[in-house]
């Protein structure tokens, strides 16, 4: 650090006032935020590697001659191992999409339209950005082809595969990997592959226009592998109708700056490159979270695992025997999908004896002789008003009543009048019409602050209805959704009854929250 303090020095004419390390990610490049006496900053990059420094800093001067969004190189240090560059700010994309990744995929418009945004501009960047290239700069080899694939594919194989202890037969299996190596790299490409383009390197300014930094691995190569690399982000869980918009946009915007194949074909090799991505990102993951035990790294193996399940359920890949390896490996025991981990609040447990924080004066509480029994058991209701609201069996008097009928009915519409709020297509159209999701954001908050008491005070019953004018699709639709979201939080058990449905279920306790402690 002292020496990037010194290149600081050298190209500013002072010193720097404050010299703060960035959290770094996947790499071994240690970032630094450096203030002057006025409070702007530069950000300064130690490398360990001078190639991939000299990459970056060729790429940056070159993306910046085509004045395309990316920072300025400011200095390089004499033995190239260390430079200063623009600072662009500290507000990713990654960052402005939290709330949306929080809420399982459930993006919000302000969100949709950042992630438009950036796609819109991504072509800019491979096909423009291409232009005059001299690409025997890039790193760590001018252009991506079918040994590089292979190499991701055995990376993959030795780092992820076979720590599963997995069955498979590898001549079979590297036989299937050649096959895809080559399909991947059947068409010739002019454009610039970016090769790590996700949301945590996109950066946003004031107004939400992208910038882009962390290009150095970028080499000549297909267009198809940075759209797969962006919308299969595992962790980012879009939905795939979100998907379906954002790469109709990318082709969209393709189109201002080369000749696209047809829609048809389009998807068909984007879905190859997707495949691979799924495969290339589970090899990294490996290696970065089961040998070198790095918490985020083991904490995205779940959702990508759950991508390559979903895309072997929707596309028919040429490659049998890879196929019949992947859907074993997303069907072992350790693999399968969980609940989300559960969030522990302070204080929730049942044996408090000083729930509520009385004054001295007023002397010890007493307490109902409620308290203390445990473990809670929530109920979750969905009901036809014309049928009358449920009865509460467990003598206490019910609890919350919700009435759904302001929000949208899909009832009204032919396509759903058969179906339930449990089916996808009656899920679809709520989601996407959005009221009941503002009407359950009000839900959940009451119903989390609930649930909490109840357990702190070792409560034994609550119940919540949600009534609509058929119990077929708004009612059943936010019972299920309010049961899982109280039993993913809490761990607590939930019996679901969608009683015109004549459905009941029950989500077993897993113990977390609701234990009492000696």
């Amino acid at each position: 650090m002292q020496l990037l303090q010194q290149l600081y020095a050298r190209h500013f004419g002072s010193e720097p006032v404050t010299t703060t390390p960035l959290q770094g990610a996947g790499s071994n490049r240690q970032y630094y935020r450096l203030f002057d006496k006025e409070g702007h900053s530069v950000i300064g990059v130690v490398g360990t590697s001078l190639d991939e420094n000299h990459a970056f800093i060729y790429l940056a001067g070159h993306f910046g001659k085509r004045q395309l969004p990316v920072p300025r190189v400011l200095a390089v240090s004499d033995d190239g191992l260390r430079y200063l560059q623009q600072d662009l700010g500290n507000r990713s994309l990654f960052d402005a999409l939290k709330g949306g990744r929080e809420a399982g995929g459930r993006y919000n418009l302000n969100e949709q339209q950042l992630l438009m945004k950036t796609i819109r501009m991504l072509p800019n960047m491979q096909i423009r950005g291409a232009r005059e290239l001299d690409w025997t700069n890039c790193y760590p080899q001018p252009e991506f082809d079918e040994e590089n694939v292979l190499f991701d594919l055995n990376y993959f194989k030795y780092c992820f595969l076979k720590p599963t202890d997995l069955d498979f037969h590898e001549l079979k299996l590297e036989a299937n990997f050649h096959l895809l190596a080559k399909d991947l790299v059947a068409e010739p490409t002019d454009s610039f592959m970016y090769r790590d383009f996700q949301a945590r390197n996109v950066m946003l300014d004031a107004e939400g226009n992208p910038s882009f930094i962390d290009f150095q691995g970028g080499r000549k190569g297909p267009y198809y592998y940075d759209v797969a690399s962006f919308l299969w982000q595992a962790s980012a869980k879009y939905p795939e109708k979100l998907r379906r918009k954002l790469i109709y946009e990318y082709y969209e915007s393709l189109k201002h700056f080369t000749e696209v194949p047809s829609k048809r074909h389009f998807v068909q090799r984007l879905s190859l490159f997707v495949l691979f991505r799924t495969l290339q990102v589970l090899g990294a993951y490996g290696f970065r979270g089961y040998f070198e035990r790095k918490r985020h790294f083991i904490e995205s193996i779940p959702p990508a695992i759950e991508n390559l399940r979903q895309m072997l359920a929707t596309v028919d890949f040429p490659y049998p025997y890879l196929v019949d390896v992947l859907r074993r490996l997303t069907m072992l025991p350790h693999f399968a999908p969980e609940a989300q981990p559960v969030v522990r609040t302070d204080g929730l447990r049942t044996t408090d004896s000083n729930v509520y924080q009385a004054h001295r004066a007023d002397g010890p509480a007493t307490f109902s002789k409620y308290d203390g029994k445990g473990p809670l058991v929530v109920r979750v209701y969905s009901f036809s008003y014309r049928k009358g609201i449920p009865e509460d069996e467990s003598g206490n008097g019910g609890g919350y009543v919700f009435d759904c009928r302001s929000t949208h009915n899909p009832g009204r519409y032919e396509p759903y009048k058969q179906l339930t709020g449990l089916d996808e297509p009656v899920i679809r159209f709520l989601e996407d019409d959005g009221e009941i999701l503002t009407f359950l954001e009000s839900v959940y908050r009451l119903a989390d602050a609930h649930v909490a008491r109840y357990i702190q005070r070792g409560f034994t019953s609550l119940m919540f209805s949600f009534g609509c004018t058929g119990g077929q699709h708004r009612s059943v639709y936010s019972a299920q959704h309010l049961a899982e979201h109280i039993h993913t939080k809490f761990g607590i058990e939930v019996r679901i009854c969608h009683r015109e449905q004549n459905i009941q279920t029950t989500l077993p306790a897993t113990g977390a929250l609701n234990t009492k402690q000696p």
